[in-house]
């Protein structure tokens, strides 16, 4: 007898966990509950694309992956950076849409307009650690799905955003940091 009613409170407590878990299948309206937008498999299955996208650029004697930042959403690859030259857009374009699970390539890449300072490049980085660290540190930007290059002070966000108003913070935040001349939005939407 005791059995059987360990049983049933094992079977009620899973039925519960079960249907607050579920939400009773009701929209994230009537829970309250968000609903997410991806999955946790299409998140694992986004990850392995951007890592064999960066491992294919890296692999092309052509291309100087360093310079690259890939993101991917439900198989939509964006790639944004600064490059030397036209030719290494276009193949780092036809790399990208090589690898299995790439359904489309959102190409937010700039050209440089004049060769790199080894000083330059330090300062560089400093403004980018400012910036990620000024995103980070603003509650409305969720500063993980936005990638920041510099380029001689001119900054430029990639990645998803979820709203137009998550954009626009995002390059107001960057905008206000001592030391950025310009930003360059690369932001899509998710979709």
């Amino acid at each position: 007898m005791k059995s059987n009613s360990g049983l049933l409170v094992l079977s009620a407590t899973l039925a519960v966990m079960t249907i607050f878990a579920t939400g009773c299948n009701k929209p994230s309206e009537v829970t309250g509950i968000p609903t997410p937008s991806t999955t946790v498999g299409t998140e694992i299955d986004d990850s392995v694309v951007t890592t064999s996208v960066k491992s294919a650029l890296l692999s092309d004697p052509d291309i100087k992956s360093f310079d690259f930042k890939v993101e991917t959403r439900k198989g939509e690859v964006q790639l944004s950076g600064f490059v030397d030259n036209q030719t290494q857009v276009d193949r780092a374009t036809a790399v990208a849409h090589a690898v299995a699970g790439v359904k489309s390539i959102l190409n937010n890449v700039n050209l440089k307009d004049t060769a790199t300072t080894v000083g330059n490049k330090i300062d560089d980085g400093i403004t980018t650690g400012k910036v990620k660290t000024a995103l980070l540190a603003d509650i409305t930007v969720k500063s993980f799905d936005i990638a920041v290059v510099t380029r001689k002070d001119e900054v430029q966000l990639s990645g998803f955003v979820d709203n137009q108003s998550q954009m626009d913070r995002a390059i107001e935040v960057a905008r206000a940091v001592v030391g950025v001349r310009n930003v360059h939005n690369e932001m899509s939407i998710k979709k």
